[in-house]
């Protein structure tokens, strides 16, 4: 496993206090989003990311507004962290006129143009070819923008997975493949499927560059993704990340789990991305029970805040079920 980490002092106090805040909240709003399906107030399906919160919040910690995320149908964390408001994507769940897609994607189609999130995606794998398209755009156009695809170890044998690294290697597009390897696809272990489980080693056949890195370590991930940044934006091309973690809950809200035991599960949450960093800010002397406490609160009453403004919302009209479907700006149209 390749050691990449930054150390904290590089971060400084309040990156650091921002970013353990935004893991905090991603944990906070699944938690919350959990106990509502449960309950049955949310439609469709809820997988949640909950476990996972270092690789979305480290990797979108280098990405500007104008780049660019494909995500997974395990998208949550991903919209958060890349500024998908808490009431925007509350309410999108709730399936309101005022979510992220008027109330038609729903959890796992979760998207947001404007700030360069292409969208979550109920297709395993769904996302490499979306994101690759828009690498090859930012090169064409030739701007700084680079792309980042979010994807599971559940989709690394996907035939597209190898169409779209070869075509981003042969092409040196500003993109790069993070696999966030929770190492499971869906209810079976990856060892059951992979033939080669050193994932990073795939980057040799298609020209790019590769690392293993410690996904519950949130310096290791931001170390790893500012050099592959770097390396997209500089025009030496596209990474492929495998990223370690694992993720508490089961494939969906409500899975009952009875491929894995429980007590791997506990092992597991002992690696708790959360936990780790909050033990490095305060044996810096940056963070205290007492801080902490206050913080927790304050994101505990932002998601209260959230849930009421998508309750509040209004449901779409039945008239405009085909509203959004298609481009209203027909002026480019011959």
């Amino acid at each position: 496993m390749t050691q990449m980490a930054i150390q904290l002092e590089d971060l400084g106090e309040e990156n650091a206090l921002a970013y353990l805040r935004e893991m905090v909240k991603i944990r906070a709003f699944e938690t919350r989003v959990g106990v509502l399906f449960l309950d049955g107030q949310l439609p469709g399906f809820v997988h949640s990311c909950a476990g996972q919160e270092a690789i979305a919040v480290g990797v979108c910690s280098s990405l500007h507004l104008t780049d660019f995320v494909t995500s997974t149908h395990r998208g949550h964390g991903h919209s958060i962290a890349k500024g998908i408001s808490l009431n925007s994507i509350f309410a999108e769940l709730f399936g309101k006129v005022t979510g992220a897609c008027h109330g038609r994607g729903g959890s796992m189609h979760v998207a947001d143009f404007s700030i360069g999130m292409l969208g979550a995606n109920g297709i395993v794998g769904g996302g490499y070819g979306i994101a690759v398209g828009a690498a090859l755009s930012c090169k064409y156009r030739k701007t700084s923008e680079v792309v980042v695809c979010f994807f599971g170890d559940g989709a690394l044998n996907k035939g597209t997975f190898h169409e779209s690294l070869n075509f981003a290697g042969l092409h040196k597009l500003p993109v790069v493949f993070v696999c966030e390897n929770n190492g499971y696809a869906q209810f079976t272990d990856m060892r059951r499927t992979t033939a080669n489980e050193n994932i990073a080693s795939r980057a040799d056949a298609y020209g790019m560059h590769g690392d293993t890195l410690d996904g519950n370590d949130l310096l290791e991930v931001i170390g790893a993704i500012k050099i592959a940044i770097v390396r997209a934006r500089s025009g030496l091309g596209p990474t492929l990340l495998d990223m370690k973690s694992y993720r508490f809950s089961g494939h969906y809200v409500g899975d009952a789990e009875v491929y894995r035991s429980k007590d791997e599960v506990d092992l597991m949450k002992q690696k708790d991305p959360i936990e780790r960093f909050k033990a490095k800010l305060s044996n810096s002397g940056w963070l205290d029970q007492v801080k902490f406490e206050a913080l927790q609160s304050e994101i505990d009453q932002e998601i209260d805040l959230a849930e009421k403004f998508a309750r509040d919302s209004a449901f779409p009209l039945p008239s405009d079920a085909l509203k959004y479907v298609f481009s209203e700006d027909v002026s480019h149209v011959i």
